[in-house]
């Protein structure tokens, strides 16, 4: 059982930066891929991010590359979504998850935090 909590949302200005972190409880988080998703209201939740268990491999969705980084500390028990140059359309409650391998749906995720609100003004 993996329990995660998400932090650091908040309302910035578009061409800001957020830095989002998610901890897990539990001693087994090393074993985890962790991914974050967001989910504009009305729109179907979506894939964001997506790191392995050493954090040597990620994965971006095409619309965030070059503007957001995900990455892990496995002694934090804490995985992170460095997010840059933010866009209104960036908009949207951020979740991380978790699972034993990498993936980009969300269905095949095991494990959720309760998501924190990301809101760029234009």
């Amino acid at each position: 059982q993996v329990q995660l909590v998400e932090f650091g949302g908040g309302l910035v200005q578009a061409g800001a930066s957020l830095r989002l972190s998610c901890a897990a409880s539990g001693r087994t988080f090393s074993s985890y891929c962790m991914g974050w998703f967001r989910q504009a209201p009305g729109k179907e939740r979506e894939f964001v991010a997506v790191i392995n268990q050493s954090g040597s491999s990620t994965y971006y969705t095409d619309s965030v590359k070059g503007r957001f980084a995900i990455s892990r500390d496995n002694t934090k028990n804490t995985v992170y979504l460095q997010m840059n140059s933010l866009k209104p359309e960036d908009t949207a409650v951020y979740y991380c998850a978790a699972r034993p391998g990498m993936a980009v749906k969300y269905d095949e995720y095991d494990y959720w935090g309760q998501g924190t609100q990301v809101t760029v003004s234009s």
